[in-house]
């Protein structure tokens, strides 16, 4: 017997009967998440033969990097997608150095959403995996309209996060808090179907680290120490862990979820906070 299809609309609202107080917004707002993505999926795969899509515009974003066509794109289509559907406040994207306010002609709702519109862009020309990131919080602040205060949340206070990976598939990850799932774009129906159900890292997890290693000059050296460790420098860690480093962190986070082991972005001397995510960390957590 065929197994029931899954769409992302059914599945976002079979979550939204588990809570009788729900009002829809919050729903609504992972729905055009997800077309925005729909959208950018369609452009990527067109970079490769359009002329007008690779390249660069000349701008520079936040943190210094040169904004790729791509870039630009993704970023006024997120922003198009849930500018007007009176369910946030306020957003706030790399792309842009201030918050982005809700255009006065539409109305306003109760959550602040954060996204990076195309991570690992640089990779684009060399046909790698890139990747849309957002994270959703609820408005905090006293105004209207929203303010930097929704925008400065601490992780532990988002309401939902996720990605969406354009690689050999596109792929929809998110997470309320409530197990995470995965959808893949089935592009002959245009749908995202629930494919990764209540995903969880597996055990035994793959042997594998995944750090930009060209900034290893800037690290502590407790965090040289850690990778000299992991390829068996110090003769201590018996087998060897394997090298897996994409460059985007879309990519090398989706990877490490399926498959297991450790993703690192160590602070340094440039950028002192860094993150890290790992199979280890969640064996501790339980």
């Amino acid at each position: 017997m065929p197994r029931s299809v899954v769409t992302i609309e059914r599945h976002i609202i079979d979550q939204e009967r588990q809570y009788p107080e729900a009002t829809g917004a919050f729903s609504n707002i992972l729905y055009d998440i997800a077309l925005a993505g729909k959208l950018i999926s369609h452009e990527v795969r067109k970079a490769g033969i359009v002329d007008d899509i690779l390249g660069q515009t000349g701008d520079v974003n936040v943190h210094g990097e040169q904004v790729k066509k791509l870039d630009e794109y993704a970023n006024d289509v997120i922003f198009r997608a849930l500018d007007h559907s009176g369910h946030l406040a306020v957003m706030a994207s790399e792309e842009s150095e201030e918050v982005i306010p809700i255009p006065d002609k539409f109305p306003t709702g109760n959550y602040a959403l954060l996204y990076d519109p195309l991570d690992g862009s640089s990779n684009i020309e060399a046909n790698v995996s890139v990747g849309t990131i957002f994270s959703l919080h609820r408005k905090v602040s006293s105004g209207e309209r929203g303010s930097l205060e929704d925008c400065l949340q601490p992780g532990f206070k988002q309401v939902a996060a996720g990605y969406v990976v354009y690689g050999s598939s596109t792929m929809l990850v998110y997470t309320t808090g409530n197990g995470v799932h995965g959808f893949t774009l089935d592009p002959g129906i245009g749908e995202f179907l629930l494919s990764h159900p209540e995903i969880r890292i597996p055990r035994p997890c793959q042997r594998i680290y995944s750090v930009n290693e060209g900034n290893s000059v800037n690290w502590s050296p407790e965090q040289r120490r850690l990778v000299d460790h992991l390829k068996g420098l110090d003769g201590s860690n018996g087998k060897p862990y394997g090298s897996r480093y994409i460059g985007s962190l879309v990519a090398d986070f989706h990877r490490t979820l399926l498959y297991g082991g450790l993703f690192m972005y160590p602070g340094d001397r440039k950028n002192p906070r860094g993150s890290c995510a790992s199979c280890t960390r969640r064996r501790r957590s339980q």
